[in-house]
C-alpha cells in the first residue's frame, strides 16, 4: 500500500493522457463515427417505440421470454430474423456526468496497474521494465475485457478492431506514463 501511495501521480497523469487520447479517438478521427448509423424513417421509428410503450432497458429481437426455444413459432420466428438487440437509455446522455466517470475508471485502471506494478517491481526499477509490466496490465484492462461483448453481440471486426486500437493506445500511454514517473531508489 506504501508503493501505491507514491504512485499517485503516474495514476492521475496517466488517466488524463488516456482521457484525451479517448476524445481525440472519438471526437476528432473519423473512425467511430462510422460505427454508427441511422435508422431509416426515424419519425416512424420513434412513433412505434413510443406507441408500444418501450421503456429502458435492453431487449433482444426476437424474443423468447416464456418461450421454449423449441417453440415451432418462435424457432420461424428465429429462422425468418431478423436478429438484435435494442438498448433504451432511461433518460438522454449526460456529457459533463459521462465525462467524470470515464475519467474516474481511467483512474481506477491506474490505480490496479499500479497496485500489481507495485507488487513485483521496487522503486529504481528501470524505464522498460516498468513499461512492460504496467504497458501488459493496462492493456489487459482496456482491450480484453471487450472480448465477449464483441463475441455475445456480434460487433463487427472493424468496430472490435477499433476498440483493440484504443485500447493498446491507452495501454501504452499508460505505460508510458508509469515508466517515466516510476519512483527511485
Amino acid at each position: 500500500m506504501e508503493m501505491l501511495a507514491q504512485l499517485w501521480l503516474p495514476i492521475l497523469v496517466a488517466a488524463g493522457f488516456v482521457f484525451v487520447a479517448s476524445f481525440v479517438s472519438w471526437m476528432v478521427l473519423p473512425f467511430h463515427k462510422q460505427e454508427w448509423g441511422q435508422v431509416k424513417d426515424e419519425d416512424a421509428f420513434f412513433a412505434d417505440l413510443q406507441a408500444r410503450g418501450i421503456g429502458p432497458g435492453k431487449y433482444m429481437f426476437p424474443g423468447w421470454e416464456g418461450q421454449s426455444c423449441k417453440d415451432p413459432v418462435f424457432m420461424a420466428r428465429w429462422n425468418a430474423g431478423p436478429h438484435g438487440t435494442v438498448q433504451i437509455w432511461p433518460r438522454p446522455p449526460h456529457m459533463a456526468r459521462n465525462l467524470a466517470l470515464v475519467f474516474l475508471f481511467y483512474v481506477v485502471v491506474g490505480v490496479f496497474v499500479g497496485y500489481l506494478a507495485g507488487i513485483v517491481l521496487p522503486p529504481g526499477t528501470e524505464y522498460l521494465k516498468v513499461f512492460q509490466v504496467t504497458g501488459v496490465a493496462a492493456i489487459l484492462a482496456y482491450v480484453f475485457g471487450q472480448v465477449p461483448d464483441a463475441i455475445w453481440f456480434q460487433k463487427s471486426l472493424g468496430s472490435f478492431l477499433l476498440v483493440v486500437v484504443d485500447g493498446v493506445v491507452y495501454g501504452l500511454l499508460t505505460a508510458g506514463t508509469f515508466a517515466w514517473l516510476w519512483p527511485a531508489a
